[in-house]
């Protein structure tokens, strides 16, 4: 792998250069009123997949945003490694609490990144992330190093749900067919604790809207009589968990897979620091449900969060009236076996019951995702393990993510293929948040990494 280091090195410049081009693209998939910089930014990787090597690059049209397909095959006795990613970004609101603008990326140091780290919306989700294997990939082919067959499928929904990717899949089989899918939409413990994501909980989103008057009303003619939307929808949430923060919902826990006490005892020697991670987000307490532990919380348990809620008057000065209407945003991480339809028919089906019949309830369903569980006594695992502990020095930690990336589940059960997720951001990267930021360190010890892994997954399949 030397003349492939050497190839990376003596491109650093470039390598920053041409993904900063690619995160100055608003492809904010949620928003119509970006959808030609979403169609743009495809262009942009499809140029990126030629330039580095790439044959057969098409730009593929779905009933949504197109997916970016390239491949280069080496030879039919190599293994193939299908390359996954996404190059559309959540939206930048709020913009005001940026410290930079964020499509004009910039590197910056910070505690955990004294290298610098790239600010920008997509820096890290999944621009930087699936831009590493653009980029090793290319340092393969000049340095004549590609050890597998490879090919790329980026898509552009994924922030939205990846509705039109199954289709997609079904379509497209033999075009996809390969012998494992390897993703960088995670990350890893630390930059001196590397891990390996091996599982991912589900995901059921939800918009809820609370109708009380016909209209907004003098909140001192009718306050005390009439329904208020705004008030009896922060009760209705309020009760979806109890005190213990378990969530309410009716047979919402019924096909929860419990961990035994040797997996949880397993899991705990990751490495977490309560004070940390407190003093990381600037709180004083954490929260959760009773008897599991932090990092418990945000992999294997399944959790209810209101994502966003409104109503009534939100502008300067007063305004004293009872809004005709309330409405809310709620997502639901799940754990396997949970179905995100069931559950979001137990979630609506709850919601509609305990509303008072004062007034009427909307429950409008948006995207959501299985749970997923990868193995970790596969060859590819293996291989990734081996390029992990040879890139940073230390053997990585198998590791449950909170996240979820629901295409992963579609992989296996429509193209029979498991799934490597070897990521490299921090959490503290702020995805989906202001001031996302990816490392330097760690984009580029991504772009390290990936050449390594190709060569021990076509090493351990020749075995």
């Amino acid at each position: 792998m030397s003349d492939c280091n050497a190839y990376i090195d003596a491109n650093r410049d470039r390598f920053l250069e041409e993904l900063f081009d690619l995160l100055r693209i608003p492809s904010v998939s949620a928003d119509p009123k970006f959808a030609p910089d979403v169609l743009r930014c495809a262009e942009n990787v499809a140029m990126n997949l030629k330039a580095a090597g790439a044959d057969n690059v098409e730009i593929i049209a779905t009933e949504g945003y197109p997916v970016v397909f390239g491949e280069r095959h080496v030879s039919p006795d190599l293994p193939t490694v299908l390359v996954y990613g996404h190059y559309d970004v959540q939206p930048a609101d709020p913009l005001e609490l940026w410290d930079s603008p964020a499509f004009e990326p910039i590197i910056k140091k910070t505690d955990l990144h004294p290298e610098g780290a790239i600010f920008a919306r997509g820096a890290c989700d999944d621009k930087g992330q699936f831009f590493m294997h653009v980029k090793a990939f290319e340092a393969m082919v000049q340095s004549n190093a590609l050890a597998c067959n490879v090919k790329f499928m980026i898509e552009g929904e994924e922030e939205v749900g990846s509705a039109h990717l199954e289709p997609f899949l079904e379509l497209h089989k033999e075009k996809l067919a390969a012998d494992i899918v390897l993703v960088s939409d995670t990350g890893i413990i630390a930059n001196d604790i590397p891990s390996i994501t091996v599982g991912l909980r589900g995901l059921s989103y939800v918009e809820v809207e609370i109708t009380g008057p016909n209209r907004d009303l003098h909140s001192g003619l009718y306050g005390g009589a009439a329904p208020n939307p705004i008030n009896i929808l922060c009760e209705m949430i309020a009760s979806l968990k109890d005190e213990d923060q378990r969530i309410t919902v009716d047979g919402f826990y019924d096909d929860v897979v419990e961990l035994s006490e040797a997996e949880r005892t397993a899991m705990a020697e990751a490495p977490f620091s309560e004070e940390e991670y407190k003093k990381s987000i600037d709180i004083s307490a954490i929260e959760g449900e009773a008897g599991y532990s932090a990092p418990e919380r945000m992999s294997i348990r399944p959790t209810l969060d209101v994502n966003g809620m409104w109503g009534g008057y939100t502008g300067d000065g007063a305004k004293t009236v009872i809004a005709s209407k309330a409405m809310a945003k709620i997502s639901m991480r799940l754990v396997p076996n949970q179905d995100p339809d069931q559950i979001t028919e137990l979630f609506t089906r709850h919601f509609e019951a305990i509303a008072p019949p004062s007034v009427k309830v909307k429950v409008t369903p948006h995207h959501g995702g299985q749970p997923a569980v990868t193995p970790t006594d596969s060859i590819a695992y293996m291989a990734a393990s081996m390029a992990m502990e040879a890139s940073f020095g230390r053997t990585p930690v198998p590791f449950r993510g909170g996240g979820s990336i629901p295409i992963v589940a579609s992989f296996e059960n429509i193209l029979g293929l498991k799934t490597v997720l070897m990521g490299f951001g921090l959490d503290s990267d702020a995805i989906h948040s202001p001031n996302e930021h990816y490392g330097v360190f760690n984009y580029f010890k991504g772009i390290e990494t990936i050449p390594l892994f190709f060569k021990h997954f076509a090493n351990l399949s020749r075995s």
